[in-house]
């Protein structure tokens, strides 16, 4: 039988959580996700934690941080002030606004902290510094 490898496009059903056993994602009662090793569509040790593995193979993994969303980077961190943002913009801790890198590249930042006229927006992925749970199962091999 044939197992998973780069190139290959693969479906696979998952659950994810996090080590306090609550869940963040699942394609349980939907469609598996369908992605093809290799191409970066999915976080590098989802990739690796399928590769190898043959249809109707279930797994259970952890992925470290660094392979997931990464570390959390604290220079991600930035305060501004308060009229540098959009006058009709009803703020909340944890609201996502989408922002510009100094190169015009698209950012999703998440508000932080409000103090007074301080806003303090954070760039990195809400997954960050986390590590992350799947219970995998291969549901089909096919060919990119």
């Amino acid at each position: 039988m044939a197992t998973a490898a780069q190139g290959d496009e693969v479906k696979v059903h998952y659950v994810g959580t996090f080590d306090d056993g609550s869940e963040f994602d699942s394609s349980t009662g939907g469609e598996p996700l369908v992605f093809t090793i290799g191409a970066s569509q999915v976080i590098p040790g989802f990739e690796k934690a399928v590769e190898g593995m043959e249809p109707g193979d279930k797994k259970q993994v952890r992925i470290e941080a660094v392979d997931a969303y990464g570390d959390y980077d604290a220079d991600q961190l930035v305060t501004v002030e308060r009229e540098l943002l959009p006058e009709d913009l009803d703020l909340e801790v944890g609201m996502q606004l989408q922002a510009e890198t100094e190169e015009g590249l698209p950012l999703v930042v998440t508000v932080s902290a409000i103090d007074g006229d301080k806003i303090t927006l954070d760039g990195n992925h809400p997954m960050a510094g986390k590590a992350l749970n799947f219970a995998l199962e291969l549901v089909e091999i096919g060919a990119a």
